[in-house]
């Protein structure tokens, strides 16, 4: 693991010396920067995100985290002592620290199947939909005349594009959270 304080990271900042910080940091297991400013914070997500190419996540729980929580791809505000600026500032909130867990493993699980499923519906609700059309144009020899009457369209847009998403996002779930919390590989096999 590594330690580091902010007046080292305002020298490696100032210095050039970010590139030998990334080479250290990736022989690490784990890195922890204390005592730093808000402004440093965002810049070390900002280097890792820049020079790394990966996508950061960063957790925070009072006011001087918001910077580094809009750093980041995905933000986490914890609320507690602090007060709420951080979750105000974040994508997700928590009440614990000892909810992450169950906030990556199960529900990002979840999310990341359910987006996965609705993303391929999506397309083939559409690809249908204008075969119909496309199909129907040949019937009437392109004359521009209407299939389906206005309000039809609009229901059955609203109807195939309202309803699945709500019954996916309360009733899906491909695996339950003891399994997932049990297992953590489960989590990489959908990516």
């Amino acid at each position: 693991g590594l330690v580091i304080d902010g007046q080292t990271l305002n020298i490696i900042f100032q210095g050039g010396l970010e590139e030998k910080f990334l080479e250290l940091t990736k022989h690490c297991r784990s890195v922890l920067c204390c005592r730093s400013t808000p402004l440093q914070k965002s810049m070390v997500v900002k280097l890792v995100r820049r020079q790394l190419k990966v996508m950061a996540l960063s957790i925070g729980d009072g006011a001087n985290d918001v910077s580094m929580i809009q750093a980041a791809d995905v933000g986490i505000g914890i609320s507690g002592q602090e007060g709420m600026q951080a979750v105000m500032a974040s994508d997700f909130a928590i009440s614990r620290f000892k909810h992450l867990k169950k906030l990556l493993l199960v529900h990002g699980h979840w999310c990341y199947a359910r987006l996965a499923k609705m993303v391929i519906y999506f397309f083939y609700k559409n690809v249908s939909y204008v075969n119909l059309l496309f199909w129907y144009q040949f019937f009437c020899g392109f004359s521009g005349s209407t299939m389906i009457d206005y309000w039809q369209m609009i229901f059955f847009n609203l109807f195939f594009t309202s309803m699945p998403p709500l019954l996916f996002g309360v009733l899906d779930r491909d695996v339950s959270a003891e399994t997932l919390l049990d297992l953590p590989e489960l989590y990489k096999n959908g990516q």
